[in-house]
């Protein structure tokens, strides 16, 4: 990395260090807890069994779940499973796993994962606008300039770890965040960390080309904001009109395909290999597109998918559009949301506090002496132009059979909501459930994501959303005839319900990872415990609501894919005064569950202001009976 900044010593006093961690003095602040945390705990099968019971009730009659029952007590009587639990305590046991889900979840969701990680995998931030920039290149330099300094924070070790009530969180991920690339490979794919120091680089992608600019100046420096603008105004110059056969188009094909393909494109010439690694090892991908989206709906798409061409999936994306509008898009195997959201949040909030040293002002000489970026080019032959053309063909037709909408719903925020003094998310998630009870007439089978990054390589759990207590509330919405005092009353305890299953994810407590832990201990030839055929399992783990909160006021929407071929993806943001769902699906009524949010958020603020109207009165006119 380049010369220039000094960093403040990592030592830790013990009274800075939270009860029950150790500091390891040999680690800087980042990393220095991360062997003292707690591992995932192993849940006990009874716990398990009675709350997959509790969360499949909501989605059957009694009729139905009588064969549930059955298999819950299967479940729970099972020697089977009882062998299956002690194995998976062993491997938890066991001093070299860490984690014992860790490589068995790494794989099955991310890297054996086979769908293109565009639209399935991927997920993408809009960027709140700098209003002083509406010029691409100084908006892509000023980004990178705001970046350069987290890196250092990160791969020095000086970044200190994020905490939840105090407690730290695994900060192990965050070394896939700068220099890393995933990697298409048969059966599962790999990914490889590169040396910041000997990779000091970053990569622009304009008109399918690709083009490699050095962040420091030949005596080591860092170079400055103006002078990657100049940088950058030179890869705009360079790429010209014309756009060039979009080899980039390959990491947006079935991971299966992209491997062949890879393989064929190294063949085609010994050049190749040299330009993709100069790709993969920079900090960096950054998109300049030509292209200049305005409304939320265009952004968010644009930064979702784009035109499929113009990207490198494998990566971290950065993408400036023409206007100077920006966004980002994450590559999902080896880190969740939570890390580059604060990536994110560094960046642009640095920026917009003027805390950025972004270097002297652009003058007619800046970057005079800086060599030219360095076009990273491809020789292609038939067999890999063969492949590029069908990645297209594959990526459009996947592509046009989706749909994006946003409700950035302004009625009330997470203020409001707290004068009820009711959890905003928990609030939230009643509200897609009675949207969905609108458009479908049931509950929804609902996926939350909940961090478990307190336990060591920890990533995630799922809330359970939907239950008896939210189908019951919703249900009374729905009911003409019920009075809000009962309505707010079943809200109140489906918000606790929401909130205790919140607690129990967090905790390493939910169902899914355990069912799926059990699952993988079995061996070849062993019976398929019945918890597993029983039509409860399939249809509850069937996530048509995937959703996710991540709120930050720097942006100005986010969201991912739907999950399940007839489900949407689901995200949301809660600002202070606004509510804002991004909404993805195989144009399944896409606009039609847009506006029953709208309308269920709507419904719920008034119930709620009805309901507390009436307890205030019925209050007052009891206290004027004694008098």
């Amino acid at each position: 990395m380049s010369k220039s900044r000094s960093m403040k010593s990592s030592a830790v006093r013990k009274s800075e260090t939270p009860p029950g961690y150790t500091a390891d003095s040999s680690k800087g602040p980042m990393l220095r807890y991360e062997a003292s945390l707690p591992r995932l705990p192993v849940p006990t099968v009874s716990s398990t069994a009675h709350k997959y019971l509790e969360t499949v009730r909501p989605h059957f009659d009694e009729s139905a779940l009588a064969k549930t029952q059955a298999a819950v007590k299967d479940f729970l009587q099972s020697p089977h499973v009882a062998e299956l639990q002690r194995r998976l305590e062993a491997r938890a046991a066991d001093s070299s796993v860490k984690n014992w889900i860790s490589d068995w979840w790494n794989d099955a969701a991310y890297m054996g994962y086979r769908d293109p990680v565009v639209v399935y995998v991927s997920y993408f931030y809009v960027h709140v606008d700098d209003p002083r920039i509406q010029d691409q290149s100084r908006r892509a330099a000023t980004l990178i300039k705001a970046m350069l300094p987290f890196r250092e924070m990160v791969e020095t070790q000086q970044l200190q770890p994020e905490t939840v009530k105090g407690m730290p969180l695994s900060m192990d991920s965050y070394q896939w965040m700068f220099h890393a690339c995933r990697y298409p490979v048969k059966p599962s794919d790999t990914a490889r960390k590169f040396d910041p120091k000997a990779h000091n680089h970053v990569v622009f992608v304009r008109k399918n080309k690709f083009y490699e600019v050095s962040l420091a100046a030949a005596d080591g420096t860092e170079l400055s904001a103006a002078e990657l603008e100049v940088q950058i105004d030179k890869v705009i110059l360079m790429a010209g009109e014309d756009s060039a056969t979009p080899v980039g188009a390959l990491t947006g094909e079935n991971r299966d395909n992209w491997a062949d393909a890879r393989e064929a494109l190294l063949a085609a010439s010994s050049s190749n290999a040299e330009s993709l690694s100069r790709i993969e090892s920079a900090m960096t991908i950054v998109c300049l597109d030509d292209i200049m989206p305005v409304t939320r709906e265009d952004r968010s798409w644009q930064c979702w998918v784009g035109n499929g061409r113009n990207r490198w999936y494998d990566k971290h994306q950065l993408i400036v559009f023409q206007n100077g509008k920006s966004g980002f898009l994450g590559e999902h195997s080896c880190m969740d949301g939570t890390p580059t959201l604060r990536l994110n949040e560094f960046m642009l909030a640095s920026l917009a506090a003027g805390k950025i040293d972004l270097g002297p002002a652009r003058t007619n000489s800046t970057g005079k002496d800086l060599p030219q970026p360095k076009e990273l080019k491809f020789e292609l032959d038939d067999k890999v132009k063969s492949y590029i053309h069908q990645a297209e063909k594959n990526f459009d037709d996947l592509v046009s059979k989706h749909d994006l909408h946003v409700l950035h719903y302004e009625g009330y925020g997470k203020e409001y909501i707290k004068k009820f003094k009711a959890s905003p998310d928990a609030w939230a998630q009643l509200v897609k459930q009675l949207a969905f009870h609108k458009m479908f007439g049931r509950p929804g089978v609902c996926y939350e994501s909940a961090q478990t990054r307190k336990y060591q390589l920890g990533r995630t759990e799922v809330i359970r959303s939907a239950s008896s207590e939210s189908k019951a509330w919703a249900e009374a919405m729905l009911n003409p005839d019920e009075t809000d005092e009962n309505r707010a009353a079943l809200f109140r305890k489906a918000v606790s319900r929401h909130l205790q299953y919140a607690a129990w994810a967090a905790d390493g407590q939910g169902v899914d990872r355990h069912l799926f832990g059990l699952k993988k201990c079995l061996k070849e030839g062993e019976p398929l415990p019945e918890i597993y055929k029983d039509e409860a399992f399939g249809r509850t783990s069937h996530w048509e609501l995937s959703t996710s909160q991540l709120s930050s006021p720097f942006f100005d929407g986010w969201g991912y894919g739907e999950v399940v071929p007839d489900g949407y993806g689901l995200s949301y943001a809660i600002g202070d005064n606004y509510i804002r769902w991004t909404i993805t699906s195989l144009k399944r009524r896409t606009a039609e569950l847009k506006h029953y949010l709208a309308e269920a958020a709507t419904e719920t603020s008034a119930m709620m202001e009805r309901a507390a109207a009436a307890a205030a009165k019925k209050a007052g006119d009891g206290a004027k009976s004694k008098l």
